[in-house]
This record gives structure tokens, sequence and C-alpha cells, in this order.
């Protein structure tokens, strides 16, 4: 347990560090909101064909997906509980570039290896100072 709480509570690299980390965090975070907000409009209309990636169903898959694009996102690009909801996310951009685009060509996968590339910077390195998660769980807490 003491494992846990040390890897979710945020760390700070400097001044610089932490905004290019909150720069990362707000425009992948709400990029990647765009894709899920649009789902959500749609959701009738995509569900029944959706791509069942775990064998539940064309409308739970999606659930699941608009859940990670649109929710997890809006957590990322606020800072609150980030590394948390960035393994959804890891797990869906990879499930977009290794299952749905697997065999296509390489520039048909390079905005989904972008977002991963951006989530798991982030999940290595945490929020940085500029985060909910900073604030409500301070490194120097006792």
């Amino acid at each position: 347990m003491k494992y846990l709480k040390t890897w979710l509570t945020p760390v700070t690299y400097g001044m610089r560090a932490d905004l290019a980390l909150l720069i990362l965090r707000i425009g992948s975070g709400l990029m990647m909101m765009t894709h899920g907000g649009f789902k959500i409009s749609e959701f009738n209309r995509f569900a029944p064909d959706f791509y069942d990636f775990l064998g539940l169903g064309g409308e739970i898959s999606l659930g699941l997906t608009v859940f990670a694009e649109f929710f997890c996102a809006l957590l990322v690009a606020a800072g609150l509980m980030t590394r948390i909801v960035l393994v959804p996310l890891i797990v869906l951009t990879l499930v977009i570039v290794f299952d749905i685009h697997g065999s296509d060509p390489f520039g048909d996968k390079e905005v989904g290896l972008l977002y991963l590339m951006a989530y798991a910077a982030l999940f290595l390195s945490g929020p940085g100072r500029f985060a909910l998660d900073h604030w409500i769980w301070p490194a120097d807490k006792k």
C-alpha cells in the first residue's frame, strides 16, 4: 500500500517541466475529449456496429470507449487522479493502434501512437505541479 501511495503522490520537476506537463495534459486530454464527445452525441448510431474489442457487444465496447475518451481524458486535462485514469486511455490507444489499425500503414497509426506516447509519458512522470492532484495530495503532506 505504501508503494501505491508513493506512486500516486504527485511530484514536481521545476517550473519549465511542470508547465510542459500542463500543456501535455491539457492538450492531449481536450483533444481526446472531442473523439469521446462525438461518440456520446452519436451513441445510438454507432453502438450496433461498434468494434467489439472485448467480446461484450458493441454497445458496451462503445460505452467503455466513451468513458476513456471523454471522462478519463477530462480528468487527465484537470490533473485529477491522473495516473489512474491514464490506464484506460493507454489501453484504448493500444487497442486502436495495434488491433484496429494493426495491419494499416504507419500513417493510419500515427495519431494513435502520438496519444499513446503522451499518455505513457504522463503516466511515468505524473501530472506535475499544475494539477488538481498536487493540491489535493501534496507530496510534502505528512
